[in-house]
């Protein structure tokens, strides 16, 4: 029979094994106005609930740009030189300051506009900034992958890493005093596999790591993103297509409102408009986005690695030769097809590699568990309503980040980064 302080020891012992649990935030008291996910993922936030940043006249800030890979010279065609060199953006304090790297999500280029809000936030705040397109934008596949062939998050990873060096060797003067990191939606996954590949190499000592709706399983996101595509939409038949049907909604909204001003605030006008857009149009939408950003992946890899599955490997192409046949072939191909035609084979190829799940599994997150729930510099804020997560996906991070886990209850995929209360917990994180 037990005594009590031994009942109590033992007690203990077992809830120090329980994981720390999430910080849940309550919808009532969040206060985020978007409840459709869909909606949330497109218009984001709305303006007035933003945060005050400064704006780009205040910003001391320069492209750069990077030569990395200058066998591509000879690997693509001439008309392609504008991207043989790998271009990012740094925005400088006065003196010396802590740095954060961003990695833009899927696709995107160092100056997409989630990639730029970001910016802001951190250099009101007092941050050197540094951002970085995407291993999965044609830029950074032309000028800086090795291999031109993303989804490996391992290898992606040290190509990410290799950038972030160079960026550094040029810049000797920039004062710095600790080095910090964030990513979004993919780039969100690739901030985790270069933060645990920085514990190896040490070149940056992150102090703190920011993952924002990255993705759990990769093979579950892309494959919730694909199915987007084909949702079945009413009034959309072999003779009007998705986009014919969203020029037509756009011209009556423009007519009744008698102006064309294309930004945040008139996108938010617009779904809430007479001619919002139903769930169905709004998936569709999304999903093409993501397609259109498949097919760069394909097309790119494909033509660099000189595949032949897009572009036939003799064909010429020079300056003014149309790429349209080539772009229209590559939109026929999901990011499905991309991992079964060239990731898969490429990493049986030079890693030995095994089946299609295995090389998600060793891509994903799980492949980190062990160092992600190990390290207290590592955090992630997540949406509940998140199009990306699958089954399982939410109780991988709970396991995994206990309490270093933010679970918004509204915001769909990435759409509240730029709401203030986000913000505030973004920076009150990296402070410490």
């Amino acid at each position: 029979m037990f005594r009590l302080p031994a009942l109590a020891a033992l007690l203990g012992s077992l809830l120090a094994g329980l994981p720390v649990q999430a910080a849940d935030i309550d919808a009532a008291s969040y206060g985020y106005p978007l409840s459709n996910p869909f909606e949330a993922t497109i218009a984001s936030t709305p303006p007035a609930l933003r945060p005050q940043l400064p704006a780009d006249d205040d910003i001391d800030q320069a492209d750069y740009a990077l030569k990395l890979r200058p066998e591509r010279e000879f690997q693509l065609p001439k008309n392609f030189w504008p991207v043989t060199k790998l271009r990012y953006r740094l925005a400088r304090q006065d003196g010396r300051a802590p740095l954060i790297f961003i990695i833009s999500g899927t696709g995107a280029h160092y100056a997409s506009s989630k990639t730029e809000d970001l910016k802001r936030l951190f250099y009101g705040a007092g941050y050197h900034v540094v951002q970085l397109s995407s291993p999965t934008s044609y830029d950074f596949m032309s000028a800086a992958s090795r291999s031109a062939t993303p989804g490996i998050s391992s290898a992606d990873a040290e190509d990410l890493y290799r950038v972030m060096m160079a960026v550094r060797a040029q810049h000797p003067r920039l004062d710095v005093s600790a080095f910090h990191l964030v990513g979004y939606s993919m780039g969100g996954l690739h901030a985790a596999f270069v933060s645990e590949l920085d514990e190896r190499m040490r070149s940056f000592n992150f102090k703190r790591v920011l993952l924002i709706n990255p993705p759990v399983n990769l093979y579950t996101s892309v494959s919730n993103l694909d199915r987007l595509v084909q949702t079945r939409v009413a009034g959309i038949d072999s003779g009007t297509t998705y986009f014919e049907q969203m020029l037509e909604k756009l011209a009556h909204y423009f007519e009744e409102k008698g102006r064309i001003d294309l930004n945040d605030a008139m996108l938010q006008d617009f779904l809430q408009s007479d001619e919002q857009l139903s769930n169905e149009q709004l998936a569709m939408l999304i999903g093409s986005v993501f397609r259109f950003s498949s097919a760069d992946i394909a097309f790119t890899s494909d033509l660099i690695n000189r595949r032949g599955l897009i572009t036939p490997t003799q064909y010429p192409i020079r300056e003014g030769t149309s790429l349209t046949p080539f772009f229209e072939r590559a939109l026929q191909c999901d990011f499905d097809c991309y991992l079964s035609e060239q990731l898969l084979p490429y990493w049986r190829a030079k890693y030995d590699g095994g089946s299609l799940l295995q090389m998600v599994d060793q891509a994903s997150l799980y492949a980190l568990a062990g160092y992600l729930q190990g390290s207290s510099k590592v955090a992630v804020m997540h949406n509940a309503d998140d199009l990306i997560l699958g089954p399982g996906d939410l109780g991988f991070l709970r396991r995994t980040f206990g309490e270093r886990l933010t679970l918004y209850p509204l915001g769909g995929h990435c759409g509240n980064l730029n709401y203030r209360v986000n913000s505030d917990a973004m920076l009150e994180f990296f402070r410490g």
